[in-house]
Protein backbone atom coordinates (compact mmCIF):
# COMPACT_ATOMS: atom_id res chain seq x y z
CA UNK A 1 0.00 0.00 0.00
CA UNK A 2 1.44 3.42 -0.98
CA UNK A 3 2.49 6.03 1.81
CA UNK A 4 -0.48 8.11 3.00
CA UNK A 5 0.32 11.53 2.44
CA UNK A 6 0.17 14.74 4.29
CA UNK A 7 -0.34 17.63 3.32
CA UNK A 8 -0.16 21.67 5.10
CA UNK A 9 0.94 24.94 4.36
CA UNK A 10 1.98 28.20 5.74
CA UNK A 11 1.54 31.74 4.71
CA UNK A 12 4.84 34.15 4.41
CA UNK A 13 3.36 37.23 5.99
CA UNK A 14 6.28 37.83 8.47
CA UNK A 15 9.06 36.42 10.37
CA UNK A 16 7.97 32.85 11.81
CA UNK A 17 7.16 33.15 15.47
CA UNK A 18 6.96 30.91 18.14
CA UNK A 19 2.89 29.71 17.44
CA UNK A 20 3.85 28.96 14.00
CA UNK A 21 6.82 26.20 15.17
CA UNK A 22 4.56 24.75 18.21
CA UNK A 23 1.53 24.95 15.75
CA UNK A 24 2.25 23.96 12.28
CA UNK A 25 6.15 23.80 11.74
CA UNK A 26 7.04 21.19 14.69
CA UNK A 27 3.87 18.58 13.94
CA UNK A 28 4.63 19.09 9.70
CA UNK A 29 8.14 18.12 10.40
CA UNK A 30 7.34 14.94 12.64
CA UNK A 31 4.84 13.52 10.36
CA UNK A 32 7.48 12.89 7.59
CA UNK A 33 9.14 9.61 9.51
CA UNK A 34 5.34 8.44 8.52
CA UNK A 35 3.60 9.97 5.82
CA UNK A 36 4.53 11.27 2.11
CA UNK A 37 5.22 14.68 3.03
CA UNK A 38 4.03 17.82 1.01
CA UNK A 39 4.32 21.26 2.33
CA UNK A 40 4.47 24.68 0.78
CA UNK A 41 4.63 28.25 1.16
CA UNK A 42 1.44 29.78 0.51
CA UNK A 43 2.07 32.96 -1.24
CA UNK A 44 -1.26 33.08 -2.77
CA UNK A 45 -3.20 32.82 0.55
CA UNK A 46 -0.66 35.86 2.16
CA UNK A 47 -1.97 38.30 -1.33
CA UNK A 48 -5.23 38.45 0.97
CA UNK A 49 -3.28 40.64 3.45
CA UNK A 50 0.74 41.21 1.67
CA UNK A 51 1.04 42.95 -1.49
CA UNK A 52 4.69 43.80 -1.20
CA UNK A 53 6.43 41.77 -3.90
CA UNK A 54 9.83 42.10 -1.98
CA UNK A 55 8.56 41.70 1.03
CA UNK A 56 6.87 38.66 -0.03
CA UNK A 57 9.99 36.93 -1.27
CA UNK A 58 11.76 37.75 1.97
CA UNK A 59 9.65 36.49 3.67
CA UNK A 60 9.19 33.13 1.53
CA UNK A 61 13.19 32.57 1.96
CA UNK A 62 12.74 32.81 5.85
CA UNK A 63 9.97 30.42 6.19
CA UNK A 64 11.58 28.21 4.08
CA UNK A 65 15.04 28.49 6.04
CA UNK A 66 12.98 28.02 9.24
CA UNK A 67 11.92 24.19 8.04
CA UNK A 68 15.32 23.27 6.82
CA UNK A 69 16.88 24.69 10.31
CA UNK A 70 14.15 22.43 12.18
CA UNK A 71 14.67 19.44 10.91
CA UNK A 72 12.61 19.19 7.15
CA UNK A 73 14.45 16.84 5.10
CA UNK A 74 14.58 17.04 1.42
CA UNK A 75 14.89 13.57 0.70
CA UNK A 76 12.14 12.84 2.63
CA UNK A 77 9.87 15.87 2.25
CA UNK A 78 8.28 17.77 -0.58
CA UNK A 79 8.70 21.22 -0.58
CA UNK A 80 7.20 24.30 -2.57
CA UNK A 81 6.04 27.83 -3.38
CA UNK A 82 2.29 27.73 -3.89
CA UNK A 83 2.49 30.08 -6.90
CA UNK A 84 4.78 27.70 -8.76
CA UNK A 85 1.86 25.26 -9.51
CA UNK A 86 -0.54 27.77 -11.01
CA UNK A 87 -2.89 24.45 -11.67
CA UNK A 88 -4.40 25.26 -8.11
CA UNK A 89 -6.10 28.39 -9.75
CA UNK A 90 -7.60 26.41 -12.29
CA UNK A 91 -9.08 23.83 -9.78
CA UNK A 92 -9.98 26.74 -7.42
CA UNK A 93 -12.16 28.28 -10.16
CA UNK A 94 -13.57 24.42 -10.77
CA UNK A 95 -14.39 24.28 -6.77
CA UNK A 96 -15.94 27.60 -7.04
CA UNK A 97 -18.55 26.73 -9.54
CA UNK A 98 -19.59 23.55 -6.95
CA UNK A 99 -19.60 26.13 -4.07
CA UNK A 100 -22.70 27.60 -2.17
CA UNK A 101 -22.11 30.84 -1.00
CA UNK A 102 -24.00 29.56 1.77
CA UNK A 103 -21.13 27.06 2.51
CA UNK A 104 -18.84 29.93 2.09
CA UNK A 105 -20.62 32.60 4.33
CA UNK A 106 -19.90 29.79 7.64
CA UNK A 107 -16.59 30.16 7.37
CA UNK A 108 -15.05 31.52 11.01
CA UNK A 109 -13.42 34.72 8.90
CA UNK A 110 -16.29 36.08 6.96
CA UNK A 111 -18.51 35.49 10.17
CA UNK A 112 -15.96 37.39 12.23
CA UNK A 113 -15.95 40.37 9.94
CA UNK A 114 -19.96 40.07 9.14
CA UNK A 115 -20.29 40.28 13.50
CA UNK A 116 -17.91 43.67 13.03
CA UNK A 117 -19.84 44.89 10.50
CA UNK A 118 -17.20 45.01 7.98
CA UNK A 119 -17.83 42.08 5.50
CA UNK A 120 -18.54 45.30 3.27
CA UNK A 121 -15.21 45.91 2.91
CA UNK A 122 -13.38 42.48 2.70
CA UNK A 123 -12.00 41.75 -0.65
CA UNK A 124 -13.15 38.80 -2.59
CA UNK A 125 -9.87 36.79 -1.52
CA UNK A 126 -10.66 36.76 1.61
CA UNK A 127 -14.25 35.48 1.49
CA UNK A 128 -13.02 32.87 -1.11
CA UNK A 129 -9.84 31.69 0.84
CA UNK A 130 -11.65 28.61 1.64
CA UNK A 131 -11.91 27.56 -1.55
CA UNK A 132 -8.34 27.94 -2.44
CA UNK A 133 -7.26 25.64 0.63
CA UNK A 134 -9.54 23.10 -0.63
CA UNK A 135 -7.66 23.35 -4.09
CA UNK A 136 -4.51 23.63 -2.14
CA UNK A 137 -5.57 20.05 -0.31
CA UNK A 138 -7.15 18.23 -3.10
CA UNK A 139 -4.40 19.04 -5.95
CA UNK A 140 -2.40 16.77 -4.79
CA UNK A 141 -4.27 13.81 -3.42
CA UNK A 142 -4.13 14.71 0.47
CA UNK A 143 -5.02 11.78 3.01
CA UNK A 144 -4.06 13.90 6.04
CA UNK A 145 -3.67 18.14 6.57
CA UNK A 146 -2.35 18.70 10.46
CA UNK A 147 -4.21 21.53 11.50
CA UNK A 148 -5.21 23.52 14.50
CA UNK A 149 -8.28 23.46 16.04
CA UNK A 150 -9.55 26.56 14.76
CA UNK A 151 -8.54 25.19 10.81
CA UNK A 152 -10.84 21.99 11.23
CA UNK A 153 -13.62 23.80 10.10
CA UNK A 154 -11.26 24.19 6.65
CA UNK A 155 -10.76 20.71 5.93
CA UNK A 156 -14.42 19.90 6.55
CA UNK A 157 -15.27 22.33 3.89
CA UNK A 158 -12.74 21.03 1.47
CA UNK A 159 -14.59 17.52 2.05
CA UNK A 160 -17.82 18.99 1.17
CA UNK A 161 -16.74 20.80 -1.85
CA UNK A 162 -14.99 17.47 -3.16
CA UNK A 163 -17.69 15.07 -2.32
CA UNK A 164 -19.82 17.81 -4.48
CA UNK A 165 -17.83 17.57 -7.69
CA UNK A 166 -17.19 13.75 -7.50
CA UNK A 167 -21.40 13.65 -7.05
CA UNK A 168 -21.16 15.11 -10.33
CA UNK A 169 -18.07 13.99 -12.34
CA UNK A 170 -17.36 10.67 -10.75
CA UNK A 171 -14.82 10.29 -7.79
CA UNK A 172 -11.61 11.70 -9.23
CA UNK A 173 -10.72 13.46 -5.65
CA UNK A 174 -9.59 12.54 -2.52
CA UNK A 175 -11.18 13.37 0.59
CA UNK A 176 -8.95 14.53 3.12
CA UNK A 177 -9.20 14.26 7.07
CA UNK A 178 -8.07 16.52 9.43
CA UNK A 179 -5.57 15.65 11.93
CA UNK A 180 -5.45 17.86 15.47
CA UNK A 181 -2.19 17.72 17.81
CA UNK A 182 -4.35 17.93 21.01
CA UNK A 183 -0.69 18.48 22.75
CA UNK A 184 -0.61 21.96 21.15
CA UNK A 185 -3.45 24.09 22.59
CA UNK A 186 -3.93 27.54 21.38
CA UNK A 187 -0.28 29.63 21.69
CA UNK A 188 -0.80 32.64 23.53
CA UNK A 189 0.57 36.17 22.18
CA UNK A 190 2.31 38.96 24.38
CA UNK A 191 -1.08 40.66 25.14
CA UNK A 192 -2.73 37.47 26.09
CA UNK A 193 -4.70 36.57 22.44
CA UNK A 194 -3.79 34.03 20.29
CA UNK A 195 -0.20 34.70 19.08
CA UNK A 196 -1.12 36.18 15.28
CA UNK A 197 1.05 38.26 13.07
CA UNK A 198 -2.06 40.21 12.53
CA UNK A 199 -2.52 41.03 16.12
CA UNK A 200 1.06 41.81 16.09
CA UNK A 201 1.88 39.90 18.96
CA UNK A 202 4.32 37.59 18.15
CA UNK A 203 7.41 36.30 19.52
CA UNK A 204 9.98 34.90 16.54
CA UNK A 205 12.08 31.99 16.30
CA UNK A 206 15.04 32.82 16.51
CA UNK A 207 14.63 36.79 18.43
CA UNK A 208 18.23 36.68 20.73
CA UNK A 209 17.09 35.01 24.14
CA UNK A 210 17.30 38.13 26.15
CA UNK A 211 14.63 39.81 24.41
Amino acid sequence: MAEARALSGIKPTGPPHLGNYLGMIRPAIALQDDYDAFYFVADYHALTSLHDQAQMAAWTYDITAVFLAFGLDPERATFWRQSDVPEVCELTWILSCMTSMGLLERAHAYKAAKDKGQEGSLAHGVFAYPVLMAADILMYDSDVVPVGKDQVQHVEMCRDMAQRLNHHFGDCLRLPRAVVQESVQTIVGTDGRKMSKSYDNTIPVFLPPKK
